[in-house]
């Protein structure tokens, strides 16, 4: 199994959801959170004033599934996320040693 963690702009999550229903993914978890990379934030004008803005708003996305699904869920969320604009995100994937369904019991790839 494994977990793939991908940090996207907010605005992309419904697109991106669809894409990965489409292509049989079954469940998902969904945090907002801000952050900053390449583009270091950006300043805004406030009442006439300007302000530095660290962080940037982004959406981080939580995604376990079998193995052999990982490199098509990655590769659906790269194309559906990309905006070929600075701050599109980052995609991470890391093994998962196991998984239980807490209702049912279900372990590793049948709890998922």
């Amino acid at each position: 199994m494994k977990l793939i963690i991908a940090t996207i702009k907010p605005f992309k999550l419904e697109e991106v959801r669809e894409a990965l229903t489409s292509i049989g993914v079954r469940g998902m978890m969904v945090t907002e959170i801000k952050g900053f990379g390449s583009q270091s934030g950006h300043t805004e004008i406030y009442r006439g004033a300007e302000y530095a803005v660290n962080f940037v708003p982004k959406v981080k996305l939580e995604i376990v599934v079998s193995a052999a699904m990982a490199d098509e869920v990655v590769s659906t969320i790269a194309t559906t996320a990309k905006t070929d604009k600075i701050g599109d995100g980052k995609i991470f994937t890391l093994d998962v040693e196991s998984a239980l369904r807490v209702r049912t019991g279900e372990t590793n790839d049948d709890a998922i």
